[in-house]
């Protein structure tokens, strides 16, 4: 009925939910076709019976007719149980790649429209709005379709028994339609005014959570209480006014078909007592006034059900139109390769004149912004809070595109170079550790789940989680919490530095990597980059002193522009502010056993 998942598209097709629907139009089409097969059984019934009282009254055998009218019933009940099978699992399908599909275009959107969405409201679009597009997009419109030509064809069956009666019917039944089609709209105004404040509670409730022990800390958890009430209590408002126009909706229809059932039993059994009207013919029509009444009622609730799941498609395909990171804009330029005279490989990471600013009008973060990294060894990035350094860093894995200039990995501008080429050549460990829920082995992999045990086990060894390994009740297989919780802010830290060594990255880059280890830990892992340094070239932002003493290259920033170049000796004797942060923050450090190191990296 439709293609394997594995074997569809990638993308919807125009750019909407209605292109995921269209993958399962046969399905779709199916149900619906069996629902209007099952209507032809339906409209037959009443002449069925018809034929059935005028064979009766007349004396003639009614055998046939009886079968006939059983097989009917039995048809009309496997076609309805049939139709609503396929176009549940439609409805199930087109969630499944609604989800499947939006997950995809989250997790690649362009980063900085990203964060400018709350991820709490991101997360009901994906779960509870994609439901609701399932009901809109299967189950309502089938059943406005094959309910609506229930309705048509009872219309058209009345209308040839007798026109007077349907004109009486329709009387009373047209006014109800019209206050069904004004609380419809009504309706669908109010459900798109409750998604919103559904996701809006959605979004501060994740916010809240995602900072619990902030909350805890600042005994905030009644301040919070109240604020998320708020929110609630808004969604109750906005839930109950859709509560209120769907329980209306029904009854309005049902005043209306009761309204034009007494005016057509009372005019039809006058017009029988005169003869006008025969009993067989009064009897159909009756039956088909009955039959009117719930599909009409189901088209009108199913119409409601559509104008909330029309809300929902609106939200749905905000999260479809994400601006996505973007592709190579040229053929990838070749490796630069060696020097031709001089025989050198090109920098590892190099900046030209870059500047860059968060947003269209921000102010830029980086100013004219030029070093080069070589190829190997460890290169420190040095500056006040606010100078630029993680910026840099996230330039580098193209998280965000430079507003002049140009970043060069390799030798080759990375906005060139497809996204999965330069990530792969990145090592990225971030100051706040993103440890995920699952195995430790889960954790360490993550950026290479291909990679063998002995290459795992290097990795575990080189970031000093040997011991820490041994020590868990199933080593490598512990599950770890959300953030991983279970293993210390240290150890988070050394997960994330072997995920990025098993990666074999050509450039790591620590983001003040080390701030959470103890000395003795700090001391080994410096050994440890000292040995990854040998073979890739490492860029830290210097949290220690030990950083930058151990560094061959530190590259000092001040207000998003490099102010100076140099070895540690070096930036000491002619750099103030390199001076003033070596003796104020930098040094703000615990020398291993031996002893404290001054400002020049000597031991006291």
């Amino acid at each position: 009925m439709t293609e394997p998942a594995a074997e569809r598209p990638a993308g919807p097709g125009p750019g909407t939910i209605w292109g995921i629907a269209r993958r399962h139009r046969l399905l779709l089409g199916s149900g619906v076709l069996l629902g209007v097969v099952g209507v032809a059984s339906t409209l037959a019934q009443p002449v069925i019976v018809s034929d059935l009282i005028e064979a009766a009254g007349a004396g003639e055998a009614v055998a046939f007719l009886i079968v006939l009218l059983g097989a009917l019933l039995l048809a009309d009940a496997a076609l309805s149980a049939t139709q609503g099978y396929l176009i549940g699992r439609a409805g199930e399908n087109i969630v499944r790649d609604s989800r499947t599909f939006l997950t995809g275009r989250v997790l690649r959107a362009d980063l900085a429209a990203y964060q400018a969405r709350r991820q709490g409201d991101v997360h009901t679009r994906l779960v509870s709005d994609t439901s609701l597009v399932k009901i809109a997009l299967s189950q309502s419109l089938a059943q406005i379709i094959v309910n609506g030509l229930v309705v048509i064809g009872c219309v058209v069956m009345m209308a040839w028994i007798d026109i007077w009666l349907l004109l009486i019917a329709l009387g009373c039944i047209g006014v109800a339609s019209a206050v069904s089609l004004w609380l419809a709209r009504r309706l669908r105004v109010a459900a798109v005014r409750n998604r919103e404040d559904t996701g809006d509670f959605g979004a501060d409730l994740h916010r809240v959570l995602g900072a619990l022990t902030t909350v805890k800390a600042a005994r905030a958890e009644d301040r919070e209480q109240h604020r998320i009430g708020l929110l609630t209590e808004r969604a109750r408002d906005s839930g109950i006014r859709v509560t209120a126009y769907a329980s209306v909706l029904t009854p309005t229809m049902n005043v209306g078909l009761q309204a034009s059932l007494a005016a057509v039993v009372g005019a039809g059994m006058a017009r029988a007592a005169t003869g006008s009207l025969g009993l067989a013919d009064f009897t159909a029509f009756v039956m088909y006034l009955f039959y009117l009444v719930s599909p009409l009622v189901l088209v009108f609730m199913s119409i409601g059900a559509y104008q909330q799941g029309r809300a929902a498609m609106a939200r749905v395909d905000e999260l479809v139109h994400l601006p996505q990171e973007d592709g190579p804009a040229t053929a990838p330029e070749p490796a630069a390769g060696p020097d031709p005279l001089t025989g050198t490989a090109p920098p590892a990471v190099e900046f030209r004149a870059v500047r860059f600013g968060y947003g269209e009008d921000g102010r830029d973060v980086l100013d004219g912004v030029s070093f080069a990294v070589p190829p190997r060894g460890l290169t420190a990035l040095v500056g006040p809070s606010g100078a630029g350094k993680t910026t840099a860093f996230q330039l580098i894995e193209r998280f965000y595109r430079p507003r002049g200039g140009a970043v060069l990995v390799d030798g080759r501008d990375i906005a060139t170079l497809p996204l999965s080429a330069v990530r792969g050549r990145v090592g990225y460990v971030q100051q706040d550790s993103a440890a995920m829920r699952g195995t430790l082995r889960e954790n360490i992999t993550y950026a290479a789940p291909d990679a063998t045990e002995a290459e795992l086990w290097d990795a575990v060894e080189m970031a000093g989680l040997g011991q820490v390994v041994a020590d868990l009740p199933e080593g490598l297989d512990t599950v770890l919490g959300d953030g991983g919780t279970g293993l210390s802010g240290g150890q988070r830290q050394r997960v994330c530095i072997a995920r990025a060594l098993l990666q074999r990255p050509a450039v790591m880059l620590l983001d003040e990597a080390t701030s959470h280890l103890d000395s003795d830990t700090e001391a080994a892992l410096r050994e440890v980059l000292a040995r990854v340094a040998e073979r890739c070239a490492v860029i830290a932002i210097a949290h220690r002193i030990s950083t930058v003493v151990d560094a061959g290259h530190i590259v000092v920033l001040e207000d998003g522009r490099v102010r100076d170049r140099g070895t540690h000796p070096e930036l000491m004797a002619r750099d103030a502010l390199y001076r003033r942060l070596a003796t104020t923050q930098l040094v703000a450090d615990t020398a291993p056993a031996a002893g404290r190191q001054d400002p020049a990296g000597r031991v006291q």
